[in-house]
């Protein structure tokens, strides 16, 4: 045991460093985020922390000599099975264990004793372990480990783009084939049917002759922090693993993390999570999928990311509709305005526009959809499209995939004067 630790503590730096190069992008709108710009007369002072550099991707490459590889035939990777894990009985669970009330006694919504293990028994079969070759001339050097999630009874596996893209050759490997393992120890040749990188977001396909386990997907919009959820995956192949934890932020954004790109927020939990749970679902204590694991922090414990299922059933219908994400792009840094930061703005320059909601244009990007429109720095957006706006959110919303499409957008200024502006959405650059 001691040599396996050792050699996994030797390999995981050069592991690091190799995950470290590739870029991480995620879903989001063609609106840029930011938090000041220094050409405002009224602007407010914010600490920005110091951009993270340990973010990892949970899959890695693991080399050949790592302990979970057979050294023959350059391949093949040693499936670890654990135990089925099945709802108990209701008769074997007494009713203080497992949260049920005396008839007639006001229900508890207390954690019982198998809360979390039926929450993983509803969702574990349709977990899967996904491996994807690496290698020049025909051998394999390597092999890409990560999670997914059947979604439906035909096959269709939800997982993360890093997982099963090659990122040294994108377009060639787009629809590539990847090596897939049920809970129950069957194995499929998957292929790759779409994947998005800014959101890194991917669609695998298996054919089976037979029905196929199928987790349900709940609503991550519904979720408070605080809230239990699970993260079930195959670290470092370790398959059928469950780990728990709480929600510790519903709406992380990627301008908090360091990451640059365009706007995408996530949902923060202290779950365990490692290398090769990427991919792999995050479950309320439903049994709903209201996440897919991304990414953690090495640097400090209890820091892990989730895409919001709600944001990945809209990568979804994209895919369904048109084999691609389309983001609309305006060229438009953007702030949410609430009642604080309204107040402090005034305070500091009263010429700042009476507005008790909005969103604050902090920057303009010169050339863009939103330049031609006429929208200038210290803009403050009160309706889109005939429509009360407030939150960046809604914008994202209300443009969906209307590229080329003319959006009337209502701006106050300095000195509350008010302004009409028509703007034409442009597709941004799907190669960022």
């Amino acid at each position: 045991m001691s040599y396996f630790l050792r050699r996994l503590a030797h390999s995981g730096g050069c592991r690091s460093s190799l995950m470290r190069a590739i870029a991480v992008a995620a879903t989001g709108s063609g609106l840029l985020y930011s938090n000041g710009d220094a050409n405002l007369r009224a602007s407010t002072t914010v600490h920005v922390p110091e951009r993270l550099r340990d973010w990892q991707l949970l899959p890695e490459f693991y080399p050949r000599n790592l302990p979970f590889f057979l050294d023959h035939d350059l391949s093949g990777i040693i499936p670890l099975y654990s135990y089925k894990v099945s709802p108990a009985s209701s008769s074997d669970i007494p009713k203080e264990a497992s949260g049920v009330v005396a008839d007639g006694a006001k229900p508890c919504d207390c954690l019982g004793r198998d809360t979390i293990a039926n929450a993983a028994a509803k969702v574990g079969p349709a977990v899967v372990n996904l491996s994807v070759s690496q290698g020049i001339y025909g051998m394999t050097t390597a092999k890409s480990i990560g999670s997914g999630t059947i979604i439906d009874k035909d096959g269709t596996i939800l997982t993360c783009a890093h997982v099963v893209v090659d990122f040294q050759g994108l377009r060639s490997s787009s629809k590539g084939k990847v090596d897939v393992t049920l809970q129950d120890g069957r194995t499929f040749e998957g292929t790759v049917v779409n994947a998005d990188l800014h959101s890194d977001i991917a669609l695998v396909k298996i054919n089976s002759k037979t029905p196929l386990p199928a987790a349900k997907l709940g609503s991550s919009g519904r979720l408070r922090p605080g809230e239990w959820v699970l993260a079930i995956g195959c670290p470092l192949s370790l398959q059928n693993t469950v780990t728990a934890g709480i929600v510790s932020c519903v709406d992380r954004k990627s301008s908090d993390l360091g990451l640059g790109g365009m706007r995408r927020e996530y949902l923060q939990t202290d779950c365990a999570v490692n290398m090769g749970n990427s991919g792999g679902p995050l479950v309320n204590i439903d049994g709903e999928v209201v996440g897919v694991n991304i990414m953690k922090l090495i640097a400090a414990d209890g820091l892990s990311f989730a895409v919001p299922i709600d944001s990945v059933c809209k990568i979804i219908e994209h895919f369904k509709k048109s084999g691609r994400v389309i983001r609309p792009w305006l060229g438009l840094k953007m702030i949410d305005l609430n009642e604080m930061i309204i107040a402090q703005l005034k305070e500091r320059d009263p010429s700042f526009p009476n507005v008790s909601k909005g969103i604050l244009v902090p920057m303009v990007t010169p050339g863009s959809p939103g330049d031609r429109a006429g929208f200038r720095p210290g803009d403050v957006v009160i309706q889109f499209d005939g429509k009360p706006v407030e939150k960046i959110k809604e914008v994202v919303e209300i443009m969906a995939v209307r590229v080329g499409v003319p959006i009337e957008v209502l701006v106050k200024r300095a000195r509350d004067k008010v302004a009409t502006l028509t703007v034409i959405p442009e597709e941004s650059n799907p190669d960022l």
